[in-house]
């Protein structure tokens, strides 16, 4: 078959097209293989990819547990997971049987040499039989006591290849890194430190789902690609920014896990603060993974301090008591397994926060996030500024402001809240929306985050993972929070009713500025 090149070596047909989504060959070695995300989020992520010919040619998965498993077993339990927990079902049997060709599995503990002996020989085996290059991700699917650990067994092995080895054509290895990121700044700093200590920054991968989601990326188009929204977002025409994360969901039995944490270090300091950064960070100079990434740090060195007297005036904690959720009663957080009668864990915060900028002084961030809400649902609203005078007979309270408000789940779209008028003799107002759904517009079947995040990290494009000093930086801030709560150990947090919007402390919290919570 003829190949048509351009005397530069392009060919033509791919003139245009900025980027190549296809993944290097490599092998994908999942550590904790056994685990629930592995079967749930990793493996239906992966044969998603191939469905979509996103996969390249020379591709393998590796399993690696503790647990003694026969290779088969391994791919029957990874066709059950793909089978129950794929986006497109039901599973194509001709993309599985190809797919299921490059999986296999290692068994042995992460603490032992043998293991790394072991899994070295087999990539090497698997390179020879899969074409995968020597290149290696590695995703560490397991709790973050095992990273260490993991790392420097790798190391020891010779599994780590520099990355100068990869600019000179050499092959690359790259570490995936799930949350929790530490449980403070310093834990987080000696993780960081850890990592180090084997991998170069650039080889890092640490990942944050929420990353992936269709609307969060969609954020950075919309506002850097549209010319209408970026000229007023601005404290010049912003009154306020509303952040919600909310579940409608319990623990689901992680009550010992919860005990550790609380909603602050399962949901703010992660997810929350990164949406916080991507509406307020300023136009990167480019795509690149650093400039974004380097804008995003710019506004988390811009937060507001929280002292000790700004958390009380700032923070509302809350923990989840007995009430309805979807018209079903639900148990109090203190009710579920494992957890404390006594516990002073919260579920829900929500808080006022500012950034101390050119583009945002003076306007307030209210973020909130809590479990046992009302309803699901993850959105970023943009509140504009009321016009400065009415020229209309309104209602009470005048005229709307204009809302918009980007829904990243469940139900991923963005909607603008104007005002009109009535068709009639009459001129009444009425509030309407222009309501942009991605279900509507492109399908339902959209990409998953742990897609897009899986074929970055096969491709070396980090912009959507967080760097080592980002994840400092929000330790930093949301340490804070806690050192002034530790002054108060016996103050338990308020109890709101689930399937409520949390406690009334919050409602005052937004109230005392003349403002109000959406209802989502």
């Amino acid at each position: 078959m003829t190949r048509f090149v351009t005397p530069e070596g392009v060919n033509p047909l791919r003139r245009g097209l900025i980027e190549d989504r296809t993944g290097d060959a490599c092998a994908v070695v999942i550590f904790g293989a056994s685990g629930d995300l592995t079967r749930r989020k990793l493996m239906p992520a992966l044969y998603n990819l191939a469905v979509s010919r996103s996969l390249p040619s020379g591709f393998a998965v590796v399993g690696v547990a503790r647990r003694p498993k026969p290779g088969d077993q391994f791919r029957t339990e990874m066709h059950e997971g793909v089978s129950a927990f794929s986006r497109r079902k039901p599973v194509d049997s001709a993309v599985w049987a190809d797919f299921e060709r490059g999986i296999s599995y290692v068994q042995g503990a992460f603490d032992e040499a043998k293991t790394y002996t072991d899994l070295k020989a087999h990539l090497e085996e698997l390179d020879k039989e899969r074409g995968t290059r020597g290149n290696a991700l590695y995703y560490l699917a397991v709790p973050p006591a095992e990273f260490g650990i993991i790392v420097k067994n790798l190391r020891e092995a010779g599994l780590v290849a520099p990355p100068s080895a990869h600019r000179e054509g050499g092959p690359w290895t790259r570490v995936v890194i799930e949350k929790p990121f530490g449980h403070d700044l310093a834990s987080a700093q000696v993780l960081n430190d850890t990592i180090a200590s084997t991998f170069d920054e650039s080889q890092v991968f640490r990942i944050d789902h929420y990353l992936g989601k269709e609307t969060v990326q969609n954020l950075l188009v919309f506002r850097f690609a549209n010319s209408l929204f970026e000229p007023i977002w601005n404290r010049e025409h912003v009154d306020h920014v509303q952040i919600t994360v909310a579940e409608d969901i319990g623990v689901e039995g992680r009550g010992k896990f919860y005990e550790q944490t609380g909603v602050t270090k399962d949901i703010v300091e992660n997810h929350l603060m990164q949406l916080l950064c991507l509406t307020a960070m300023e136009p990167p100079i480019s795509l690149a993974a650093d400039a974004v990434r380097d804008e995003k740090v710019k506004v988390l060195r811009s937060l507001r301090p929280m002292e000790r007297s700004l958390v009380q005036e700032n923070v509302v904690r809350g923990q989840y008591g007995r009430g309805f959720v979807r018209g079903e009663e639900a148990h109090g957080y203190r009710e579920e397994p494992d957890v404390a009668k006594d516990s002073r864990v919260d579920t829900f915060l929500a808080m006022r926060v500012f950034v101390d900028n050119w583009r945002w002084g003076g306007v307030p961030f209210y973020v909130r996030a809590g479990k046992r809400l009302a309803r699901r649902v993850t959105e970023i609203a943009i509140q504009f500024k009321k016009v400065p005078h009415t020229l209309f007979r309104a209602p009470d309270g005048g005229i709307s402001p204009n809302v918009l408000a980007m829904r990243i789940q469940p139900d991923e779209g963005i909607a603008l809240r104007f005002t009109t008028k009535e068709p009639g003799q009459h001129t009444i107002l009425r509030d309407v929306a222009m309501d942009f759904r991605y279900g509507t517009a492109f399908g339902s079947n959209t990409p998953e985050a742990y897609e897009r995040l899986l074929l970055d990290a096969m491709r070396g494009e980090a912009t959507l993972f967080t760097r080592r000093d980002e994840v400092e930086g929000q330790w930093e801030y949301i340490d804070r929070v806690f050192e002034a709560w530790h002054a108060e150990a016996n103050a338990p947090p308020p109890i709101y009713p689930a399937g409520s919007w949390g406690p009334d402390q919050a409602d005052d919290l937004i109230a005392r500025d003349g403002r109000r919570w959406r209802k989502p």
